[in-house]
């Protein structure tokens, strides 16, 4: 007797729209930093950006009327506005006032891999050696670029390192706001972890005045851009995202943005990392290329698991 299959339900094309709206947003938020970051400070280019970046999602809260997050939702909140909304910002605009958007694109471009091991640890999300190997490649490719910048000035080595630095704050900031995802929505999460950014980032309050008012234009415009798109709209689409996947899956949809900011350092900003550069950023992505491989060829029941609970 043969069976005749059911009709197969359409995939949700949602979620992957909106990841993909974050990687673009990223990617372009590697670029206006280092057009912001002549005229502002790291300090007070960052609590300008989540400034704007509160404000919009602020209103939106309101509009929505979706009100405060449950209190179960507070802990992801707020390590996620210290580590991601506060440190990351802080100190990606640092490492770029020393290294230019792509190879910082390429450094930071290490999270996914560390959001893994920490979702394994924490998240009980499942650690292949596939990613075991990936990450001492990747982190091969991220000493080559610091290698490849050690004969410029300003000691850009520190750069590189403030990267490795922002990588590392960005997954713990992912891996904190997963478990928060549970509780609140994609926006309470979002705007709130950007107020708790916002209040840690306050101590530059008066370096952002004083810098505002010599700023030009040009400046405060990409300054206020980085609040309201990948902040305000691209950590939306992320949250709302990674709330219906895995932290470790929704890591590797950033493997993109190396890429993409290159493109658009070389479109806008005429800048091209040094070949060197290039070729441990490739060793960086090659990395990730060797844990992802694991979705491909892995169990195919794993693919169709669920997300963790408790993420």
């Amino acid at each position: 007797m043969t069976t005749t299959p059911g009709p197969v339900a359409p995939r949700d094309w949602r979620a992957p729209a909106a990841a993909c709206t974050t990687v673009l947003l990223w990617a372009s938020a590697f670029v206006s930093i280092r057009s912001a970051g002549d005229a502002y400070s790291p300090g007070a280019l960052a609590l300008g950006r989540l400034l704007a970046g509160t404000l919009a999602l602020g209103t939106l809260l309101v509009l929505r009327r979706e009100g405060l997050p449950p209190r179960a939702a507070w802990p992801g909140i707020l390590w996620s506005g210290l580590l991601w909304f506060g440190l990351y910002m802080v100190v990606l605009n640092w490492g770029e006032r020393q290294v230019d958007a792509g190879t910082a694109a390429m450094v930071v471009n290490t999270g996914p891999l560390l959001i893994a091991l920490l979702g394994a640890r924490v998240l009980g999300e499942v650690l292949p050696s596939r990613l075991v190997a990936g990450m001492a490649v990747s982190f091969a490719g991220a000493v080559v670029v610091g290698l490849s910048m050690s004969g410029r000035s300003g000691a850009p080595v520190s750069g590189v390192a403030l990267c490795v630095l922002a990588a590392a704050a960005y997954a713990a900031g992912v891996v904190a706001q997963k478990p928060a995802l549970r509780h609140g929505s994609a926006l309470q999460v979002t705007t709130f972890g950007c107020l708790v950014g916002t209040v840690a980032c306050l101590p530059f309050a008066g370096a952002l005045v004083s810098e505002a008012a010599k700023a030009p234009l040009p400046a405060t415009l990409n300054m206020v851009y980085l609040g309201l798109f990948p902040t305000a709209l691209a950590f939306t689409t992320w949250a709302y995202a990674l709330a219906r996947t895995t932290a470790g899956r929704m890591g590797a949809t950033t493997y993109a943005v190396p890429a993409l900011v290159v493109v658009m350092s070389w479109l806008v900003l005429d800048e091209v990392p040094a070949p060197l550069a290039v070729g441990g950023g490739l060793l960086c992505l090659a990395g990730v290329a060797v844990s992802r491989a694991r979705e491909q060829t892995g169990h195919r029941r794993g693919d169709r698991a669920q997300p963790v609970e408790g993420a």
